[in-house]
């Protein structure tokens, strides 16, 4: 879930501002800036080096005295400003198609797909279906806490609540392809995408249909829809 700078308390939020605008700063040199007590401004630092927005650096003049300590950024904290990866990823695909065709997307889609199963397929080695879905799981939960595995009758479902890449995969759906394949390579069972972030069902459910194995040696990318997998024009 995203966290922008706005969400802080006023005085947090004015803190990694002025530490945005200005790069690294002392605490003396942040209650000049901001008028605040030094008191005030450690425990705010406190809270902020707590939670991972900033960190301290130590540096020594000339190498000599007491070190001088300053305050910057971490790479969590400079994501509370807001990111265009968005529109860049959306560009990159766009322009790979333009330029190179759909078939050249779908070749890095394909060794996209090839490198997670022979990544993760020696994890999977021995396992049952079940067990294979509750260490995919763990694999997916670094993006999406609210990840979770269910039953329903022979078949299970993964449900991601939470996907990392929402934004690019609403408006470039053939990205979702990727997920269906992989599960599809390593369970060795049908995977149908039954509800979609894309369609307003608020999470999409990967089918796992156990009964009706596929064949390893079928084509690696396996698009869902092809009419809504095309690359619109903005």
């Amino acid at each position: 879930m995203s966290f922008q700078a706005e969400n802080l308390s006023e005085p947090k939020r004015r803190i990694v501002c002025v530490i945005k605008t200005s790069g690294a700063l002392s605490m003396s040199e942040l209650a000049s800036l901001l008028d605040l007590s030094g008191e005030a401004v450690r425990q705010h630092l406190l809270h902020l080096e707590k939670d991972g927005w900033i960190v301290r650096i130590s540096e020594k003049h000339n190498g000599i005295g007491r070190p001088h300590i300053r305050y910057q950024l971490t790479t969590a904290g400079e994501h509370l400003f807001e990111k265009n990866y968005d529109h860049l990823t959306i560009e990159v695909l766009d322009t790979l198609v333009n330029h190179l065709g759909i078939n050249t997307l779908k070749e890095v889609l394909t060794a996209m797909i090839d490198e997670r199963v022979c990544e993760w397929e020696p994890k999977l080695h021995g396992l049952s279906t079940k067990e294979r879905l509750m260490v995919l799981k763990d694999f997916y939960a670094k993006d999406d806490s609210y990840m979770e595995v269910v039953k329903k009758g022979n078949d299970y479902y993964l449900i991601e609540r939470n996907c990392p890449f929402h934004n690019v995969a609403l408006k470039r759906p053939i990205l979702c392809s990727v997920t269906v394949s992989v599960l599809t390579k390593l369970l060795g069972c049908k995977v149908q995408r039954e509800q979609r972030f894309q369609n307003g069902d608020g999470c999409c459910a990967f089918r796992i249909q156990q009964n009706e194995q596929v064949d390893n040696n079928a084509p690696c990318l396996i698009i869902e829809d092809q009419s809504s997998n095309i690359m619109p024009k903005e």
